[in-house]
């Protein structure tokens, strides 16, 4: 049993405000923890699932139909044009439809996955799979500020700082 120094003029409950103190600062702490690494965790998910809706047709090419397409119009958010095919299978159709992006210009030529079941269309190659992965690049920015802020984690939201920003920066360059 371990005796507590006192001050004479200390009252005993004194001791125990002081540790049930340090208990309530500690139940605190891990709930800002939990709460803030659920937030970048989430945060994260929520990048990693936006990025791959068209990330899966852009990496896993295996048995999609592959070709170039030339764009000859854009209208809203949209550009179309004829796609010729590169891979085995693949037929040739009058009109396809790719997002008017950044990453689409009219009159130029770009090389595509069809996705299944449809005229839509996605960029493929290096700039393809970069510019698919964007908001997960946006996704590690905003995380760090939240590892950075509520876990307060410097080394580790730098690396999410860094990740986000290389990502982002790659795929500007590449597109």
């Amino acid at each position: 049993m371990r005796v507590w120094p006192m001050i004479p003029a200390m009252p005993v409950t004194a001791l125990s405000s002081v540790s049930s103190r340090q208990a309530s600062f500690a139940v605190l702490r891990f709930g800002r923890v939990a709460a803030m690494g659920t937030v970048a965790v989430l945060i994260l998910i929520a990048g990693v699932w936006a990025s791959w809706g068209t990330a899966q047709h852009v990496m896993l090419t295996k048995g999609r139909e592959q070709g170039t397409v030339e764009v000859t119009r854009c209208a809203g958010d949209v550009c179309s044009g004829p796609y010729t095919p590169m891979s085995a299978g693949s037929q040739a159709r009058r009109q396809v439809v790719i997002e008017d992006t950044v990453a689409v210009r009219k009159g130029e030529t770009y090389t595509v996955v069809v996705k299944p079941g449809s005229d839509d269309v996605v960029r493929s190659g290096p700039a393809g799979v970069l510019y698919a992965w964007v908001p997960l690049g946006g996704a590690l920015l905003l995380a760090s500020v939240v590892v950075a802020g509520g876990l307060r984690l410097s080394r580790a939201a730098w690396v999410l700082l860094a990740a986000g920003f290389a990502l982002l920066t790659a795929a500007f360059v590449t597109v």
